[in-house]
């Protein structure tokens, strides 16, 4: 666990499994927080996620659970719900994302949390919301994506819906959630109590909808898939130049007039604004990959950073970890596993500043073996 950081004096004890609740309480760990993991003595499920697996370690629970402890914990017997509920006395936040009505069938209600402890802030995480005829449904990511539409504007086409390539309603749902944590930390401040913070996979997304939201509820128009072009803005998406794929996205007129410029395109009225282009995109996209097919992909990024215009490659996994401006944002981090020895892992997407210095936390902790440090913190909640 990091030792600084703005949340260096929180305790957190995190009850989640799978994906978004550890994004949640690996981003509070980020911020300096102790997160202390509570795992059944089968682990968490992303333990047995794979391949990939390294040295018999799942690089897909790797990805969300730095900077934690693990205990092991049965919370059917007594003496772990008699440890939970020293846990909860201790916590200054409780992350849970069971079904609804799990944890409260457990002895640990939301009153009973309370009651053990006012001022703890609880997250609760679900997949479709803790209330509504629709909340005792289970919910991963794969199916949260389709049932908040998000699949249905993804993909090459409306025949053709796709999920995002990485579990994005589960991270979104950590995001809000721990952003929802760091809030009433702050109002705890002010008050002394505590909270209960719910959020969903379903309402994560949603929340993500952006203009594809406004455009149905206000302009009652329905989104769809239209692969890697954009409906509102045009030229904005992926072409191709001699030797790759290049991605261009032109927001404002004078990126237009500049690429046109670079380009050397014809004039035509057709494209003369944003709203032409976009009618008449599947032109304004033969124009442009003619155009484009003279250039290899180094020459034209050079020159349209050169004129101001948005571009960039499409890389791939090894190309974007191997990358120097990567590496020089802080987000790949060198830790040393107990098993695995030292790693690099994915490292947090937040730096912080004291006026022109930088205070990021340097040193991250490897996320835990199975019950890694269940002793240690036994011992902690003995010195009372």
């Amino acid at each position: 666990m990091n030792s600084c950081g703005p949340l260096a004096d929180v305790v957190v004890v995190d009850l989640s499994r799978a994906v978004a609740g550890p994004q949640a309480g690996q981003m509070l760990g980020d911020l300096g927080a102790r997160v202390i993991k509570v795992e059944s003595p089968d682990g968490d499920d992303s333990r047995r996620w794979g391949p990939p697996f390294v040295g018999g370690e799942s690089t897909y629970f790797l990805s969300i659970n730095r900077n934690k402890e693990s205990v092991v914990l049965d919370l059917k017997t007594t003496e772990g719900t008699s440890t939970l509920t020293s846990l909860i006395q201790r916590a200054d936040v409780l992350i849970e994302n069971f079904r609804v009505g799990t944890l409260a069938r457990l002895g640990f209600d939301d009153a009973r949390i309370q009651e053990l402890n006012p001022r703890v802030i609880l997250l609760s995480i679900t997949g479709f919301g803790h209330d509504g005829p629709e909340a005792t449904r289970p919910g991963y990511d794969q199916i949260a994506q389709g049932e908040a539409g998000l699949m249905s504007v993804t993909g090459s086409s409306p025949n053709d819906p796709q999920r995002v390539g990485v579990p994005i309603a589960d991270v979104l749902a950590g995001m809000n959630g721990a952003f929802g944590v760091v809030t009433a930390l702050f109002d705890r401040e002010k008050t002394g109590k505590g909270q209960i913070i719910r959020t969903s996979l379903l309402a994560a997304t949603v929340g993500a909808h952006v203009y594809q939201g406004t455009a149905q509820t206000v302009a009652g128009v329905t989104g769809v898939a239209r692969g890697n072009h954009h409906p509102s803005l045009a030229p904005y998406g992926l072409f191709h130049c001699a030797d790759s794929l290049v991605q261009i996205a032109v927001g404002t007129e004078g990126h237009w007039d500049s690429l046109c410029r670079v380009l050397g395109l014809e004039p035509d009225s057709r494209f003369d604004s944003n709203a032409g282009r976009v009618a008449f995109v599947d032109d304004l996209t033969s124009a442009l990959n003619r155009a484009l097919s003279v250039w290899k992909l180094e020459e034209v990024l050079d020159a349209l950073t050169v004129a101001g215009v948005p571009a960039g490659k499409v890389r791939t996994m090894d190309d974007v970890y191997s990358w120097d401006q990567t590496r020089s944002q802080g987000l790949v981090v060198t830790v040393d596993h107990s098993t695995l020895g030292t790693i690099e892992i994915p490292g947090p997407a937040l730096r912080w500043f004291d006026g022109v210095r930088e205070v990021t936390p340097s040193s991250h902790t490897a996320p835990p073996t199975l019950g890694e440090h269940t002793n240690a913190v036994l011992r902690w909640l003995a010195e009372d």
